[in-house]
């Protein structure tokens, strides 16, 4: 990365004038959506579902940013969980859901097609249904039809930037359900730790202190392989090749020890790797750079496959990053990752002169199929 590009991250007038939607001011604000969180899944209603018992299985049904929350649910609830947790992201629920099953229906604008036809299918199949989203939209139509409960989020500007806001009723409502150990501490240590990252990285912060901005730069101009050291950490990475996608517009490929060392660990010897299988002097043009997403919850073996793969890449001259998440539970554990994620991918997008804001190419195909 060159050094105009730190210059352009260290100044404060360009950060604001080349992210006119406000990308960072949404990713500052990551702790409020999870307070208010806590308070509306306590206010929704949620007495009948509560008193159903535990269900079989908790299928959350999302898209894109929205859809993230139902991978940060299973995540959370882990292995352990005495009910099974499934993210869904289609059109169409398993053809074994069915009233001995909850579905959550998880839009940030209510209106994403199609979340609002596989709570239309949970409806119709006699599923339990819990809403979440945005107020006064298709979804909550379908939830007040259904008579069942809905928690309305209030966006923090784009879908991607609510993640705590949609994420945090879903755990509230599985911890409800006797399906994890989580209280209200436990979100409010998430929410300090989004504020304390918020701290480290905001925009007055210079490069060479600040950690997003220095994990933009060294992002720049590779190709990054993503791996979590832990399903917990693996949402993490997956996450943050979302957001590198959305956000910055860059390409990243997103895996999760043990799986990554079983097929993403081969592309070390392959065109994206420097080495004498190059067929040119200068390298590829757009060389890997492993990621490490590190969790204080490794598996003994999990963590000796990390430094392996580490030593691996380096001996083949991959750069590699190792960002270790904060201790403590689960939520605190993946707000540390996911909010020095969100500030980098901004930088990352405005350092290379991109603004950060809009997804055309979605908005694009949206239209091409409606």
């Amino acid at each position: 990365m060159t050094v105009g590009a730190q210059e352009r991250l260290d100044n404060g007038a360009l950060l604001e004038e080349e992210d006119p939607a406000g990308m960072l001011r949404q990713v500052a604000s990551s702790a409020a959506p999870v307070r208010t969180a806590v308070r509306n899944t306590e206010d929704a209603g949620l007495g009948e579902i509560i008193a159903a018992g535990r269900p079989r299985a908790v299928v959350v049904t999302g898209m894109g940013g929205s859809g993230v929350a139902g991978d940060v649910l299973a995540a959370i609830c882990g292995p352990g969980c005495p009910a099974q947790v499934i993210a869904g992201h289609d059109y169409q629920l398993p053809a074994w859901v069915g009233a001995a099953d909850l579905v959550i229906a998880v839009s940030c604008s209510g209106g994403t097609e199609e979340t609002l036809e596989a709570a239309t299918a949970a409806v119709r199949r006699g599923c339990r249904l819990i809403g979440v989203g945005g107020e006064g939209s298709p979804l909550a139509a379908i939830a007040e039809q259904a008579r069942a409960p809905f928690i309305g989020v209030q966006s923090a500007g784009m879908p991607r930037s609510t993640l705590w806001g949609l994420s945090v009723p879903l755990v509230a409502i599985a911890s409800r359900l006797g399906l994890l150990e989580l209280d209200a501490d436990a979100c409010e240590s998430a929410a300090t730790e989004l504020e304390r990252i918020s701290h480290l990285c905001r925009p007055d912060s210079e490069a060479f202190v600040n950690p997003a901005k220095v994990l933009a730069l060294e992002l720049s101009g590779t190709l990054p392989m993503i791996w979590g050291t832990s399903p917990l950490t693996g949402v993490a990475a997956y996450r943050f090749a979302c957001q590198l996608n959305e956000n910055a517009k860059y390409p990243a490929v997103s895996g999760a020890l043990p799986e990554a060392n079983h097929n993403q660990v081969v592309t070390f010897d392959g065109p994206f790797a420097p080495g004498p299988h190059q067929p040119g002097a200068g390298g590829p043009t757009l060389p890997l750079r492993l990621v490490l997403l590190r969790d204080s919850r490794e598996h003994p073996q999990v963590a000796r496959r990390r430094a392996e793969s580490a030593r691996l890449a380096a001996e083949r001259g991959i750069p590699v990053t190792e960002l270790a998440a904060a201790g403590g539970g689960p939520l605190e554990r993946l707000a540390s990752l996911v909010q020095l994620i969100d500030y980098a991918t901004v930088y990352l997008a405005i350092a290379q002169g991109i603004d950060p804001g809009p997804v055309a190419a979605i908005a694009e195909l949206k239209a091409r199929i409606a």
